[in-house]
């Protein structure tokens, strides 16, 4: 078993998410189970707008649809919250405007006040969300529990309490064409049940900027994030094992073809959200573009990381897991990857691996100039099988990282090349 240090240990303890983000009266998750049967219709369309349609409310019209049926949202701005629940709703659509989801906004403020969520999915199957932006709420924009299948795109979800869009204890979702930025976690896919038939789940062409984690996975598995963006975050995308969550730790997961830059958004500086005093407000370093918190058989490829002051890509054993068979990251594998954008945009440093677990491996990747441990000892090259080389010295300089105050204090910045419509994010101002 690895060593830390004492003071290593308590950093990381600042690592552990919620279960259910700020779960207050949300009921405990339940295995998704059998899938619930498509509905055979009659299908019906309601109608939702601010001044000659029969409901004027988005919940009115949730609350009289049948399995199957289209709420159609107009524009407008919606100040409520909407619940879609059980069997009765399974395979509704809640449509706004998919062409331009800022014409359709539910919006969480409440006097002086915050609801809790913009549209909340459970123990509905097959439920598709398209078209609205969520903005105001003190937990979730968007967010499906307890679903065999599910449907979030065209979404926009900003200035959240806790995350954008999210998806706990569920089982082959989609989540496309959207955008999440200034929440706790811009997107989360967590507690995925293991499956001995899996049904992948797939997060495509999304924006996430602006959040204390791009991307949060905890105990995640089957996913595959592609063609997407995560920029300017304090970190990236952060597939992550945790014992606040069942079924730890994060497995089969594949990050390709994504571009991920500039996540060195110091919000502890100041940020247009406020800072949780638990879960992800204290989270990982400030400066990382791609975390893997243990974990098994996760695919890192294909992506262009560049840019990220601390670490372009890490993999680091999960220390303070109580299951000790789950802590370490095994099979994990970071290959094909271009780092540092040809030189134009460097990252601190290209990649950073303690050595723990076995049959991980590093490689083929272009532009790798600095790694941590810096002889490049621990990173076998892919294919590779057997246990890995544990180095003492990189593990306790990563999570080192964690204890700086200033959260910049190990930063190693580069100048960063100019990306039309794009500003670097490190410092937020109004």
């Amino acid at each position: 078993m690895s060593r830390i240090h004492t003071a290593g240990v308590a950093i990381v303890a600042a690592l552990a998410l919620p279960s259910v983000a700020a779960a207050g009266t949300y009921p405990p998750p339940a295995n998704p189970g059998t899938p619930q049967k498509p509905p055979k219709g009659p299908f019906h369309r309601l109608e939702v707008c601010k001044d000659d349609c029969r409901y004027h409310t988005i919940q009115a019209a949730v609350n009289k649809a049948h399995a199957g049926d289209t709420v159609k949202v107009l524009a407008g701005t919606y100040h409520e919250q909407v619940k879609i629940s059980g069997a009765s709703k399974r395979y509704l659509k809640l449509v706004g405007n998919p062409k331009d989801q800022s014409q359709v906004v539910i919006d969480g403020t409440n006097g002086k006040s915050r609801r809790q969520n913009g549209v909340w999915v459970t123990d509905a199957d097959q439920v598709t969300i398209d078209g609205l932006t969520a903005r105001h709420y003190n937990g979730n924009g968007f967010f499906v529990l307890n679903a065999n299948g599910y449907t979030l795109k065209h979404l926009n979800a900003t200035l959240g309490g806790v995350y954008g869009i999210y998806a706990f204890n569920s089982v082959g979702g989609v989540m496309s064409d959207s955008q999440a930025s200034y929440n706790d976690a811009g997107f989360y896919i967590g507690q995925t049940p293991p499956q001995t038939t899996p049904k992948r789940s797939s997060v495509t062409r999304v924006k996430s900027f602006g959040n204390v984690l791009g991307f949060s996975g905890t105990n995640m598995r089957y996913v595959t994030i592609t063609k997407s963006q995560w920029f300017n975050n304090g970190t990236g995308l952060a597939p992550n094992a945790l014992d606040s969550e069942k079924y730890a730790p994060d497995e089969d997961n594949v990050i390709t073809d994504n571009d991920i830059f500039w996540n060195n958004f110091n919000y502890y500086a100041g940020a247009p959200f406020k800072l949780r005093k638990s879960g992800v407000g204290v989270p990982y370093p400030v400066g990382v573009g791609v975390l893997v918190f243990g974990g098994r058989r996760n695919t890192i490829s294909n992506n262009r990381v560049y840019g990220n002051y601390l670490t372009g890509v890490g993999v680091l054993k999960q220390v303070l897991l109580k299951q000790a068979d789950a802590a370490d990251p095994v099979g994990n594998q970071v290959r094909d990857n271009q780092l540092g954008l040809g030189g134009a945009d460097l990252n601190g440093r290209d990649l950073v691996y303690d050595g723990t677990g076995s049959n991980n491996c590093f490689g083929p990747n272009v532009g790798v100039a600095v790694t941590v441990p810096a002889d490049g000892s621990a990173f076998a090259p892919c294919p590779f099988t057997g246990a890995n080389a544990f180095n003492a010295a990189a593990q306790a300089e990563a999570f080192g990282w964690a204890g700086d105050t200033t959260h910049e204090k190990f930063w190693i910045k580069h100048p960063h090349a100019a990306k039309k419509g794009y500003t670097p994010l490190e410092h937020y101002k109004k």
